[in-house]
């Protein structure tokens, strides 16, 4: 959890660098989270980055909605 300016260029250098990564903004936020439901989005969104990069299934039953990874 980082300023956007920050995190945008990280963002830009993992896509230069051909690392799959995803960038996610949650308005409102700022350097941390502070609404429960951000939260529980961020570790959703965590997760399922892990599955796709690493390769695992998520039980469908969990309700997580897959994120989009950039492979660039």
């Amino acid at each position: 959890m980082v300023p956007p300016a920050q995190a945008e260029l990280m963002a830009a250098a993992l896509r230069e660098n051909g690392v799959p990564h995803a960038y996610v903004l949650f308005a409102g936020e700022q350097h941390g989270f502070r609404k429960a439901e951000n939260i529980r989005a961020a570790l959703d969104g965590e997760l399922s980055f892990y599955s796709q990069v690493l390769g695992f299934d998520l039980p469908p039953e969990d309700g997580i909605t897959p994120i989009a990874v950039v492979r660039q």
